[in-house]
């Protein structure tokens, strides 16, 4: 004999709800809010896009010439339109890649101490140091370098001293972003390495690092690439030469932010040409830079399947 299921009135499916249109005047708010939105943008893009055109009209040029990328100022008389800022590059890139050999080491340290084990009055006390410098002028850290190393040891202006103010000024941004991205690491990789009995310093190598090595190094060439058009450490802690200096503890080193103000007391068409040149150069070794950044975050970050 057939039995009849009987659904009561409590085991009917609800009713669909029913969702209230947005009301005209939020819409009208929302598009208000838009356009305010946008407006801003472009208002705060017009200067970027302003000095950008401007460099790149007076300054692309001094670019095209290939003696600019292979040759230095050495035996060029201010007219001449000659020479090139091979020497230039050549000492901005040893000063930052000293400071990010001091630096990034420290950095990604003190940002793993912060995150994993950074507990009580000595962690406070690290983190409070560590605002401290970044908020440091890069003049501050300069004459803080030449009191130190120069007026008090004794040692000669170099591109060594340089780099130690530089160290200064990317630290702060290395332990940073470092922190942030060893923040973004979920709990539940660290606690399945550990109940798998791994070490926790182990599971800082093994997991936790590789997890969040894409956005570690993308700070760190982002940190190498702000120094790299830092003016006052140069300005303050070595000499400029119109040649190349191979020797980094001894003797004046040029560098662009540096070529760029000495040319500055060139009255000469030339000069004019090679300010405009050296600063195009260095916005394209930055962007470049922050670039590889965005590519190394892109091909190093966690594959998900």
């Amino acid at each position: 004999m057939a039995t009849t299921t009987t659904i009561s009135t409590m085991d009917r499916p609800v009713k669909k709800p029913t969702f209230q249109s947005t009301s005209t005047s939020r819409k009208v708010k929302n598009n208000i809010a838009t356009a305010v939105f946008i407006l801003c943008f472009g208002v705060a893009l017009i200067p970027l896009v302003w000095v950008l055109f401007t460099v790149i009209e007076r300054g692309y040029s001094a670019l095209i010439s290939i003696d600019w990328w292979t040759h230095s100022m050495k035996g060029v008389l201010p007219e001449d339109f000659g020479g090139g800022v091979y020497h230039a590059i050549y000492g901005t890139f040893v000063q930052a890649g000293i400071a990010a050999l001091i630096s990034v080491p420290l950095g990604i340290m003190c940002g793993i101490y912060l995150v994993e084990y950074g507990r009580g009055r000595f962690a406070k006390v690290t983190t409070f140091t560590v605002d401290v410098l970044a908020g440091v002028p890069s003049i501050v850290a300069a004459m803080f370098v030449f009191a130190a190393w120069i007026a008090t040891m004794g040692f000669g202006r170099s591109g060594l001293a340089v780099s130690f103010a530089l160290v200064l000024l990317m630290l702060p941004v290395v332990v940073r972003s470092t922190e942030e991205m060893l923040k973004l690491v979920p709990d539940s990789l660290r606690e399945a390495s550990y109940a798998l009995g791994i070490p926790k310093w182990k599971t800082i190598l093994k997991v936790v690092l590789p997890t969040a090595i894409s956005g570690i190094i993308s700070g760190v060439l982002m940190a190498t690439a702000r120094v790299m058009g830092e003016t006052a450490p140069v300005l303050v802690l070595v000499g400029y030469s119109k040649s190349i200096n191979f020797d980094i503890f001894e003797g004046n080193m040029a560098s662009l932010p540096l070529l760029i103000f000495t040319e500055r007391a060139n009255s000469e068409a030339a000069g004019d040409l090679r300010i405009w040149g050296t600063a195009l150069t260095l916005i394209l070794l930055i962007a470049a830079l922050s670039g590889l950044a965005a590519l190394a975050s892109r091909l190093l970050a966690p594959k998900t399947h």
